[in-house]
């Protein structure tokens, strides 16, 4: 089953002589800021050529609520399964975090805005994986958010960058308890910018590691993108 995306262009950015990283934005009007949304799992959201999107990922179900607060999305896709918890996680591959870099780069040079990296569950490995390496002199990225965070998760006392991480407060993954969240949030150096907010409501259905578990913030999407956006205009 597809889920269509209205008003979305698709953009490959290359990657050497292998297949390109595919990506797919959806435009605001007058945007102050660009968002990178990295899904969890093994991030294969299957953006085809039309810009419609096999995923159900929570990052799908609520790319056009970025809009309305002046901020650009744009949802990255891997051509290769990036693996999980129990296969193994390869988002610390160096092939990885180049294709990030790249994408952060394209967007950079294409729109001129900040840039925020925003990974969800296992995507919260591709953003604070991304943000120990990167050289922070360049300025290229803004800032990180995580969501559902892996309990595996960590990030350097070196990243000076804002954080924000979001939980919901009844996720029942075990591999992403509440814990993984505020274990970042209360790790960093106090002079630093960092927040964790916390989502209650919704409904959660199947699979409580599955998107429309409270995990993946099921009917709370409007809230989730509310509060990850207002960090992202206050920084």
């Amino acid at each position: 089953m597809f889920c269509s995306v209205a008003h979305a262009q698709v953009f490959d950015v290359p990657h050497s002589e292998e297949a390109p990283t595919r990506t797919l934005l959806i435009e605001a009007s007058k945007p102050r800021a660009l968002v990178l949304l990295f899904p969890g799992g093994g991030g294969m959201a299957g953006i085809s050529d039309s810009g419609s999107v096999r995923s159900k990922h929570t990052f799908i179900r609520s790319m056009e609520m970025w809009a309305q607060y002046g901020i650009d999305a744009v949802l990255v896709d891997t051509p290769y399964d990036l693996g999980d918890l129990r296969r193994g996680n390869l988002r610390g591959r160096k092939d990885h975090l180049t294709r990030v870099d790249e994408v952060v780069t394209f967007y950079k040079n294409k729109f001129k805005l900040p840039i925020w990296i925003f990974g969800h569950s296992m995507g919260s490995s591709t953003a604070t994986y991304y943000a120990n390496e990167i050289d922070q002199s360049k300025k290229n990225l803004a800032g990180i958010i995580i969501a559902g965070t892996i309990r595996t998760a960590s990030l350097d006392d070196a990243v000076t960058l804002p954080v924000l991480a979001i939980h919901h407060q009844y996720d029942a993954c075990a591999g992403t308890p509440v814990s993984a969240s505020s274990r970042i949030i209360e790790g960093r150096p106090p002079k630093l910018v960092s927040k964790l907010e916390l989502i209650e409501g919704g409904v959660t259905e199947g699979e409580v590691c599955q998107s429309f578990a409270f995990h993946g913030f099921n009917q709370t999407e409007a809230e989730f993108v509310k509060r990850a956006a207002s960090f992202i205009l206050s920084h």
